[in-house]
């Protein structure tokens, strides 16, 4: 049988011209499951941005929806001797902080020692001003950096280092030093049963470790009361507060009700709403000029969703001070979007805190307008939710037009395959008719040849 590229040859006609057009005519059969395909994935996209912005409106008035948010507490200082951090047991007030002295770690060192120095077998046993006693075995000809690395091994509150000071003969010192500040963590002796007094400390060898940096307690006052602390970290001292010692000096610590943590809270809730309404309003925006429209136009589904949360908003709140989102501030306007009073919301915090925790968080496990809100959402986005059923549909179209597709593209191959043989045929009989012509054409002149006729 020809092939589509010898087509023609016998009959001189353009089949393979012919066939390509029979093919994009057959082909454009496809284009408007082609259409509603993009139509479909264009839809299914546009729920995942609408998506996106319910899960970023959910988690804003998620915050609003903790009691905790409105009782937490913030903490200020003047002056650089400390750093505070107030936790959820902080008692608002303010506290003057003086600190006169900081915690220290002990460190001590051997005298200096010959490169490659030994030792003799022995027990090194050190003990510290409080806990238990460490000992680690020294071995026959164990160097310096031998004992060093034993006692870091032990992980037990000493660090163990090789210093060279430089000495002509004698340049290397064991320096041990507390992993912790204050006295508690000091080395209070060393003892070495292997017979140099050298490696010793505080037992009347007077050529044994010597103390270098002194351990030392923190030493501080809070409004006038004496503390003393093994750490610079001090908890305690100020009720639900942690204080980190940077320096000598005073400094003044202000623990009050984190009126910034509730604001920001609310800001960002009105932030997050307008702009699911701005990612809404382009998904079903119209241009008349262009006749272009947004992916989810008409879309009943999108359409449930502004229905359900305008119906949460503005539904108000019963039994409290506070019934509307006008009430603190919260106005919604014509554009559906919201407008926050900052002076308003300000008022409320500070002098109707617990009025706006209701409003919001409510006054029992039932939840105020944000938990509201959070259930609602929560049926919009959860699994088999309002929008996962609609983006499941969508994906169901989809798995059949592809389906469908697919079949219709076979059946124009095999439609083609069909005009290619039927071409092929005609091909070969006008080949052959075109070839009988030409016989008959050659015997009718050489017959009127013979007989001396002429065209």
């Amino acid at each position: 049988m020809a092939t589509i590229s010898s087509l023609g040859i016998g009959s001189g006609l353009d089949l393979n011209g012919l066939l390509d057009q029979l093919r994009d005519a057959e082909r454009s059969k496809l284009a408007p499951l082609k259409q509603q395909q993009a139509s479909h994935q264009a839809k299914l996209s546009a729920y995942g941005k609408l998506s996106s912005a319910l899960s970023s409106f959910q988690s804003a008035a998620a915050k609003l929806n903790d009691a905790q948010l409105y009782q937490s507490v913030s903490s200020n200082v003047t002056g650089s001797s400390v750093e505070a951090a107030a936790g959820s047991e902080a008692v608002p007030g303010c506290y003057d902080v003086n600190v006169t002295q900081l915690a220290r770690a002990q460190s001590i060192a051997t005298a200096g020692f010959a490169e490659g120095a030994t030792f003799d077998a022995g027990t090194m046993t050190i003990t510290p001003a409080s806990g238990e006693a460490l000992s680690i075995e020294v071995a026959q000809d164990d160097t310096l950096e031998a004992i060093r690395d034993k006692l870091n091994a032990a992980n037990d509150g000493i660090t163990a280092s090789l210093v060279n000071d430089g000495a002509a003969d004698t340049p290397y010192r064991l320096v041990l030093s507390s992993s912790e500040t204050g006295t508690d963590a000091a080395i209070q002796s060393i003892l070495f049963d292997g017979g140099d007094s050298r490696l010793t400390f505080n037992d009347g060898a007077v050529d044994g470790f010597s103390e270098t940096v002194t351990a030392q307690d923190a030493s501080l006052t809070v409004n006038g009361i004496g503390i003393t602390s093994q750490a610079n970290q001090v908890e305690g001292a100020i009720q639900g507060v942690t204080l980190d010692i940077a320096e000598a000096g005073e400094s003044t610590v202000t623990v009050e009700l984190n009126n910034r943590g509730v604001r920001e809270a609310v800001t960002g809730f009105v932030k997050a709403y307008n702009g699911l309404k701005g990612t809404m309003g382009t998904l079903t925006r119209f241009d008349a000029e262009s006749g272009s429209a947004g992916e989810l136009l008409g879309d009943g589904t999108l359409r449930s969703v502004e229905s359900r949360l305008r119906g949460v908003l503005t539904g108000g709140e019963s039994g409290g001070e506070f019934r509307l989102l006008s009430d603190i501030g919260i106005s919604l306007q014509r554009d559906g979007t919201l407008k926050l009073d900052e002076a308003r919301l300000d008022e409320v915090i500070v002098n109707d805190r617990q009025a706006l925790t209701d409003f919001f968080a409510g006054q029992d496990e039932a939840g105020g307008l944000a938990g509201r809100l959070d259930e609602s959402l929560g049926l919009m986005l959860d699994d088999r939710g309002l929008l996962d059923n609609a983006k499941r549909g969508l994906e169901s179209r989809l798995d059949s037009l592809g389906t469908r597709y697919e079949r219709m593209e076979l059946s124009i191959e095999r439609t083609i395959d069909r005009y290619r043989t039927q071409f092929g045929q005609l091909d070969a009989m006008i080949s052959s008719m075109n070839q009988t012509s030409d016989y008959l054409t050659q015997q009718f002149d050489m017959m009127n040849a013979q007989l001396g006729r002429k065209d």
